[in-house]
């Protein structure tokens, strides 16, 4: 099992765990209450892991082609890259010109995910909505929410990788 060694972080899960149990099921019989308990914030668990893993992975893809300038902020990685290549002149031009070409893949990778994928991927992801507020959002489950969110990634990452950008 996983452990959430931040505690601000823990108590936060665990008062979404309590939400949802008090939102969903508190038409249950009290004997019930610790399992579904139990089980939602196992699930909030896996669920913020998920999502660390996957964020982290596209910061580490973007900040690699950032120089890692900007490390520590929390920042859009593409508005960084926007950034450095449109303020930086120090950069040479073929760094630049390299920087705009990487955008200009990415975007263009989203832009050809299927509707209801760029939605899920840009509103976690680059929104950082949760699970439950890009379902509310999309107008679809949560189930439907993590197929979108997991076909995204992996469609992103075939386009990049099929350019040679690795992480």
């Amino acid at each position: 099992m996983f452990t959430v060694r931040n505690e601000e972080l823990a108590l936060d899960i665990v008062q979404d765990a309590m939400m949802k149990l008090a939102e969903k099921y508190s038409g249950k019989p009290p004997e019930e209450l610790p399992m579904l308990f139990q089980r939602i914030l196992q699930n909030g668990i896996r669920d913020h892991f998920r999502r660390q893993k996957v964020r982290s992975m596209w910061v580490t893809l973007f900040s690699s082609f950032s120089g890692n300038k900007y490390e520590g902020d929390e920042q859009d990685p593409l508005e960084t890259l926007e950034a450095e290549g449109e303020a930086n002149i120090a950069d040479s031009p073929a760094k630049q010109l390299e920087q705009k070409q990487l955008m200009t893949l990415i975007q263009d990778a989203i832009e050809r995910l299927p509707t209801r994928q760029r939605q899920a991927f840009l509103l976690r992801y680059w929104e950082e909505l949760d699970v439950a507020e890009t379902a509310v959002a999309m107008g679809c489950s949560e189930g439907s929410v993590k197929t979108h969110c997991s076909r995204a990634v992996q469609a992103l990452s075939t386009v990049l990788k099929a350019k040679g950008i690795s992480l």
